[in-house]
């Protein structure tokens, strides 16, 4: 899941980057509102989800939302704030957010949050924009309830795992650089000397392959990684 966070407080802000990244998550972080419209608008990234805090310099978060929606961007948000009413949740949902969290919060409740998002997100769009079960050849993935299968057989994947599984999925046929792969699934700048791409790739070729499978991940020497078939 590809998370947005506009937050202005660098210790809120630290807690949930690491927080989701920890969980498997890439992560863009904007400490204020005019910046957080510009990614969020951009089109350069399609996220699954925005964090938006409420009170915001420059541009507030129903100032946000509002340029959100007037653009016709659905992605889900999910609003904090320190405002716990009734009446403060329920203009923030009025506004245009899809789901309101109090701070003080606990990590694993957003998270939880965000994947809920996600999923109804999947379920209602149009099923050719995001299906929900991905193919190549024999391999399936199913983004709903996160289970992979290659034939008859189970695949168990670790959290970067699946989100690379997906990604590769997605994009099936199409060359993933491995500065690609570790902006998607890791949400870092490139960095030439880490192989973290190539071990989580071995990882998941002796997974898909377990039982005398076909190799569906192939290298693209010198740039990167495919997954198609044959």
């Amino acid at each position: 899941m590809r998370v947005l966070v506009v937050e202005d407080d660098p210790k809120i802000a630290g807690f949930i980057v690491d927080g989701l990244r920890h969980e498997g998550h890439a992560v863009e972080w904007m400490a204020e509102g005019e910046s957080g419209l510009r990614c969020a608008s951009s089109g350069k990234t399609d996220f699954d989800a925005v964090v938006l805090d409420l009170m915001l310099p420059r541009l507030d978060g129903f100032g946000v939302l509002a340029g959100m929606r007037a653009q016709h961007i659905p992605t889900p948000v999910l609003m904090l704030s320190a405002l716990a009413s009734v009446d403060d949740r329920v203009r923030g949902l009025r506004a245009g957010a899809d789901d309101y969290l109090v701070k003080p919060f606990a990590m694993d409740e957003l998270v939880a949050r965000l994947l809920a998002l996600a999923r109804r997100t999947l379920t209602t769009r149009e099923p050719a924009a995001a299906p929900v079960l991905l193919t190549c050849a024999d391999l399936t993935l199913d983004r709903l309830s996160r289970r992979a299968r290659r034939g008859t057989v189970d695949i168990e994947l670790q959290t970067r795992e699946f989100a690379l599984l997906e990604y590769f999925l997605v994009n099936a046929g199409r060359t993933l650089t491995r500065a690609m792969i570790l902006e998607h699934v890791w949400g870092w700048t490139f960095d030439p000397r880490t192989n973290v791409v190539d071990v989580i790739v071995l990882r998941l070729r002796q997974k898909t392959e377990q039982g005398g499978g076909t190799r569906l991940i192939h290298t693209v020497r010198g740039t990167g990684y495919v997954l198609r078939a044959g």
